[in-house]
């Protein structure tokens, strides 16, 4: 049982049972060894309703991570692909079930569907060949996950309009029924985030928001810099520090969190020393203990001290490191810009700070995020504030497109396709493109075959025929640059050119 679901109102640990409990089904329908193949996005709502070692009871032997081509080798009975009802993924599952077919001895395949079945998907499956393959084609209902005692979250990024239309069909298949479920809630509110897009736009200054802000929560864990959790030893210099994230799970169970996760962080410090104060205090009473039964009681109560302790040292931590941004002098500027505008000064004007921003290349979304606090609080951008923006943010490169302040060159973005993810992703479009188009493949003996090494990128020459821009060569030369963009380009040409020189070229000798 999950404590921390149980201590409100509403006992939420309820509903994480009832889900557990149709997970366990499902699997007892799977009979034998298994393999569970999970669409990576749900491993971490899965990861709060049931852990590996409730899995491993129901005889889930391997877990992998959906994905194209063959499935790793299991010695199991059943594969069971748990997904959302997405297309796209329908193509991978064919693709990992068509190649166990062919791998050997017959396995028993099965999809879980989260949280809806999908007759779109089905019949994608049906046109891959491959629906008849599943002998359970089931939908696990996982609408509503429990994240704390008063937190319930669907982890669904495009729901919507969905939760407004379920209660509704809901409340239209109940009525004039007999329902003899003893109402949990007095009241239900469904409030649009589109009623208040102002809030999210706005920095948290609570102490869970700013760790969300700054780090990420994610499934209710966080990750963090490993270097401020190490244990400090005298001598050592600094040496052997941890490389991997700090990961820690954040929820209510943890009582010094419950304590402190909603006050505004200028509040947390104190509290936190005060914590210092009486855990340190608990534990000078083991000077005190006298009698075998206050020595008794002292160990008995050791390991909740202990806990407090190791909870205490996790946040302060994690306090330091939010300071260490929040006393920046770029975390002021921005918060001083959010207040103002949320107070209506100079919100219909270019602001300095989002200019800035531009200029030093911060990340796109922190830029996008504040014109949108800005719109919003303005009530929509004057069209020449909108147009700034837009100029500014284009000639600060994130795609080739800046080079012409908003046109892809397409003759780059063919060499970018090619690269990634090939151009059969687009032969519609080869089709329409004047002339034709053709991929060859050079055979190299085996002596000259270059074996290359782990993240090295591959090398491409593109030749221009007759002529290129200096503007094409620094799109190509940003692709270059990007650090996911996996090959580096050797630009040639028959001639280095511009539209005027194209043209008068062009005058003479139109042939």
């Amino acid at each position: 049982m999950a404590a921390h679901l149980s201590y409100g109102r509403v006992n939420l640990n309820v509903l994480r049972e009832a889900v557990r409990r149709e997970l366990r089904e499902f699997l007892d329908k799977c009979a034998g060894s298994k393999a569970i193949v999970w669409d990576e996005y749900l491993t971490g709502p899965f990861g709060l309703i049931a852990q590996y070692s409730l899995l491993k009871e129901h005889e889930v032997e391997k877990m992998f991570t959906l994905k194209g081509n063959r499935l790793p080798a299991a010695d199991v009975k059943n594969i069971i692909f748990f997904v959302r009802p997405r297309l796209e993924l329908m193509d991978i599952i064919a693709e990992n079930v068509l190649s166990e077919d062919r791998r050997g001895p017959t396995r028993d395949f099965h999809i879980l569907f989260v949280p809806r079945r999908s007759l779109l998907c089905e019949q994608r499956l049906k046109d891959l060949g491959v629906l008849g393959s599943f002998i359970h084609r089931e939908e696990y209902s996982l609408d509503l996950i429990p994240f704390d005692g008063d937190l319930l979250s669907m982890e669904s990024e495009g729901a919507f309009k969905q939760v407004a239309n379920m209660m509704i069909r809901m409340k239209r298949e109940f009525t004039g029924s007999q329902n003899s479920i003893f109402p949990v809630f007095d009241n239900l509110l469904l409030l649009d985030r589109n009623v208040d897009l102002l809030t999210p736009l706005a920095t948290q200054l609570t102490y869970e928001g700013l760790i969300d802000e700054i780090y990420g929560i994610q499934n209710s864990y966080v990750k963090l810099p490993p270097e401020k959790f190490a244990p400090k030893k005298q001598g050592d210099g600094g040496k052997d520090l941890p490389t991997e994230a700090k990961k820690l799970q954040l929820n209510s169970a943890e009582e010094l969190y419950a304590e402190i996760r909603d006050k505004n962080f200028n509040a947390v410090g104190s509290v936190l020393s005060k914590k210092a104060k009486i855990i340190s205090a608990a534990f000078e009473e083991r000077h005190n203990a006298k009698t075998v039964g206050e020595i008794k009681q002292f160990v008995s109560q050791l390991p909740h001290m202990q806990a407090a302790r190791g909870s205490l040292a996790n946040h302060t931590s994690i306090a330091e490191l939010i300071k260490d941004v929040t006393t920046s002098e770029d975390f002021f500027d921005k918060l001083t810009v959010e207040q103002e505008f949320m107070s209506g000064i100079d919100t219909d004007k270019v602001n300095n700070y989002i200019e800035d921003c531009i200029a030093q290349k911060h990340s796109l979304i922190k830029v996008l995020r504040l014109v949108c606090l800005q719109s919003v609080c303005n009530s929509g951008l004057k069209q020449k504030v909108l147009d700034y923006y837009k100029r500014e943010i284009l000639q600060n490169p994130t795609d080739i497109s800046y080079v012409y302040s908003g046109y892809a060159p397409l003759s780059v973005r063919l060499a970018q396709l090619l690269s990634r993810p090939g151009w059969r992703s687009i032969e519609e479009v080869l089709r329409i493109l004047p002339g034709p188009h053709f991929e060859e493949r050079q055979p190299l003996p085996t002596g000259l075959q270059k074996k290359r090494q782990p993240g090295e990128n591959r090398v491409t020459l593109i030749f221009f025929l007759g002529g290129v821009t200096f503007a094409e060569i620094a799109a190509l030369r940003f692709l270059s640059q990007l650090e996911d963009g996996g090959t580096e380009y050797v630009i040639a040409t028959t001639k280095l050119m511009n539209g005027t020189s194209w043209i008068e070229a062009l005058m003479e000798k139109p042939f």
